[in-house]
């Protein structure tokens, strides 16, 4: 019996030792150049337990002996890997040329080589003939779209400064100058006799760097003169997919990848003049791509910001805001960096650059859906102010305690979803999402493009293998019915509609509306009225080049919902792994804010970000009046800053007193500094709660989180060549955000000081 016994307890044991799991950590690299591979999913397989790469390719796994890690990576092919006896598991991922559509790695984003986001303007030797006695920078002047020739000092002789507009976010950021194929200074530069030039070729964006480099991130001048063009071959007409491309863009041509091209003809001159007239004169090379959808893009839209002033605080004393949940702004931004362009000051939304990050702000402890956290600083960038931090932070749900969802995906498939970066992207994005739906979860997936269609209807999302199939069935072609998309989806939504569920419309597309109703004032219209049926609506971006950040910003606003751009798998992660419930489950819509301040402790106020959610004061006890919706475990930051009373500032203006305003306070609030106060209503509901929280005047030491809020705004006023930056730098941004990165678990605040960096090299 003791034998048995024994027996039974060593299997136990041995059966206990198997199952036990164990820390596997490892690094995955590119099998082609041995280079890290930052946001690589890494999961067990049959599992949900899954971890990414960090931005050195680590990662750290609980796993038993048996199990299989599964390695995945957009552009790459899976690789898996079997548990054993070790604790390391180190992997060489090869490039998966099937999917890779010519990709180029740059960064943590992709750029496909088909598409140049820039533009290029040329100035010829006859234009510039009729300005006699001009300089170069006369020649430029006026004459090319974009270019905006300074005087340094204003006064006659000063030196002069070339700014292309839309490049050069950092301040005094000049262009690469070359003269004859060779980089020059700007001193030599200024010294060329416009008498001796043959043409100027102005590049910005992406034409800039994709020749250039690093070096042509703030936009390219190019000469040639009148001698060198003696030496010079002469330029043949390129017709491209049958567009004729402007000789200045022929380096762009000449650039493309065999692989793109499938077939290549060349006219001699007289066969090529008959046919196309004097500009083929040299001579026609006509290419046919491979996608046959070949064009030079410099169509990306934003809205147009202008950064909020400092308030008196007699004249105007209340500051009256939606909240915005809206992180999109910052990985469009980090996108640009990653790929060497020029950053425009309009696609810098600060508000939404703080709103990316996590803020260790407490739940809630009460019956109100979000906690209040306000702060007060010395404001780091200027000693004479103090910097003000408001922060919610909505209640957290497991997945499991999430109500029903009732989710319809609207999925743009027009030919300008084609790009690896855009619908190859969406569909695994969109499998993160789906991997996670339960039995009582329903999905609906419409597509559009020439015309809107169900691809897939209803359907439990415990039938993971019909949804996935339906998404991998999607192909991207012809143009983009928006309007048609958005009725459909919807319809279908408001048919399946759970009254005590999440009803939501999920759209993905790159924004490029361009048949039917496409105008943002259209489209507006459209949301707003479909937005009365209760039914929720995410908007996320993906892609380049045609990225319209200003009508997914407007459908997103008057949707109820929320706006993110997805640029790699990493966001897409971040959007439907761990930020599952804040990006699908609202909490509490239309959340307001207004701050007071105390006239005896400040004289004027500025709100950083938000400029385009401020409201009227009287919008706040108005509920007719829309604003922005706070998901699941949502956080939300503004900062102010105040120049508190007695302290001399240039950021003052001169206000007249007021001949009947009532200067008394009939209450001593001198301990105070403001008061804020909140207006939110219930998923479901139509009336406003409100909530009030008023803060002492206290300067205390600013905590990490703080810190970091801070280092992200001033980086954002940089990258918008802020007026109240006062005098700062690049530097004390990465200085700052040292200072604040604390723990960071996912690793999103170092990539944020390593963006920074490689903004300073620059």
């Amino acid at each position: 019996m003791k034998r048995i016994i024994s027996i039974i307890m060593v299997s136990l044991f041995v059966t206990l030792g198997f199952a036990q799991e164990k820390l596997i950590t490892g690094k995955v690299v590119a099998a082609s150049d041995a280079n890290p591979i930052p946001g690589v999913n890494v999961f067990i397989k049959g599992s949900q337990t899954g971890v990414q790469t960090d931005f050195d390719g680590i990662y750290a796994i609980e796993a038993k002996e048996g199990d299989v890690l599964v390695f995945s990576f957009l552009g790459f092919s899976t690789a898996e890997m079997e548990v054993k006896k070790g604790n390391v598991i180190n992997v060489s991922l090869q490039p998966d040329i099937s999917t890779l559509d010519e990709v180029v790695v740059v960064g943590y984003a992709t750029q496909r080589r088909m598409e140049v986001t820039g533009a290029v303007t040329t100035v010829s030797s006859s234009r510039k003939s009729k300005r006699k006695n001009a300089n170069v920078d006369q020649a430029l002047q006026g004459r090319v779209a974009g270019v905006n020739v300074q005087t340094g000092q204003g006064t006659p002789g000063s030196a002069k400064t070339i700014k292309i507009k839309g490049v050069g976010a950092i301040k005094n950021a000049k262009p690469l100058y070359v003269v004859n194929g060779v980089p020059v200074s700007e001193y030599k530069f200024q010294q060329i006799s416009t008498d001796s030039i043959n043409s100027i070729n102005v590049l910005k964006d992406a034409s800039a760097t994709s020749i250039y480099g690093g070096r042509g991130v703030n936009g390219v001048v190019i000469i040639t003169t009148k001698d060198e063009e003696k030496h010079q071959k002469k330029e043949p007409l390129y017709i491209v997919d049958g567009k004729p491309i402007d000789k200045g863009n022929n380096l762009l041509i000449e650039k493309l990848p065999e692989k793109e091209i499938k077939s290549k003809s060349k006219l001699d001159s007289k066969e090529a003049k008959e046919k196309y007239g004097k500009l083929a004169k040299h001579g026609c090379i006509i290419i046919d791509t491979q996608l046959g959808n070949f064009q030079i893009l410099e169509n990306e839209s934003y809205a147009v910001i202008h950064e909020n002033p400092f308030e008196n605080v007699r004249s105007k004393p209340l500051s009256t805001f939606s909240i915005d949940v809206d992180k999109a702004g910052y990985s469009n931004i980090r996108r640009m960096i990653n790929n060497g362009m020029s950053i425009p000051a309009d696609a810098v939304k600060i508000e939404e650059m703080i709103n990316y990050f996590d803020y260790d702000y407490p739940q809630p402890t009460d019956e109100h859906p979000f906690s209040i956290t306000t702060n007060v600083a010395k404001t780091p960038w200027n000693e004479a102010t103090k910097l003000v931090r408001v922060g919610l932070k909505g209640k957290e749900f497991q997945n499991d305690d999430l109500p029903a969802s009732n989710l319809t995906f609207l999925i743009d498939v027009s030919g300008s979803m084609n790009s690896q970066n855009k619908l190859p992207l969406l569909k695994q994005a969109f499998k993160l999402l789906v991997n996670q739906l339960r039995e009582k979860d329903k999905v609906a997936i419409v597509v559009y493009a020439g015309a809107a269609g169900m691809v897939l209807p209803p359907t439990n999302g415990d039938q993971k293998e019909k949804i996935l199939q339906a998404l991998d069935n999607l192909q991207a072609g012809g143009s983009t019915a928006g309007g048609a998309g958005i009725e459909l989806a919807y319809n279908t939504a408001m048919e399946n509609f759970k009254k005590k569920g999440n009803n939501r419309v999920i759209l993905a597309t790159d924004g490029d509306f361009n048949v039917g109703a496409s105008s943002d004032k259209a489209m507006e219209d459209l949301i707003e009225e479909k937005r009365k049926s209760g039914v929720f609506l995410s908007v996320l971006g993906f892609g380049m080049g045609n990225y319209k950040d200003s009508k997914l910003e407007t459908l997103a606003d008057k949707g109820n919902g929320n706006h993110a751009y997805i640029d790699n798998m990493q966001e897409a992660q971040k959007v439907f792994g761990k930020e599952f419930g804040g990006t699908l489950y609202t909490i509490a819509k239309d959340v307001k804010i207004q701050v007071e301040f105390n006239p005896k402790k400040v004289q004027a106020y500025r709100l950083i970000g938000y400029e385009n959610r401020m409201l009227a004061a009287e919008d706040f006890t108005d509920d007719t009046k829309d604003a922005g919706e706070l998901g699941a475990g949502h956080t939300v930051t503004a900062l102010y800053e105040v120049i508190p009373v007695g302290v001399e500032s240039e950021y003052l203006r001169d206000v007249p007193d007021l001949k009947y305003a009532d200067k008394k306070i009939e209450n001593n609030y001198n301990d105070e500094l403001f008061t804020v106060k909140f207006r939110y209503k219930k998923p479901n509901g139509d009336t406003s709660i409100e909530m009030v929280q008023v803060h002492k005047d206290e300067v205390k030491t600013m905590p990490d989180d703080f810190s970091f809020a801070a280092a992200v705004a001033l980086f954002g006023m940089e990258l918008k060549g802020s007026s109240f930056d006062n005098n700062a730098d690049v530097s004390q941004v990465i200085q700052l955000a040292d200072q604040g990165k604390a723990k960071d678990k996912d690793g999103y605040r170092s990539e944020f000081i390593r963006l920074v960096k490689s903004v300073q090299n620059l």
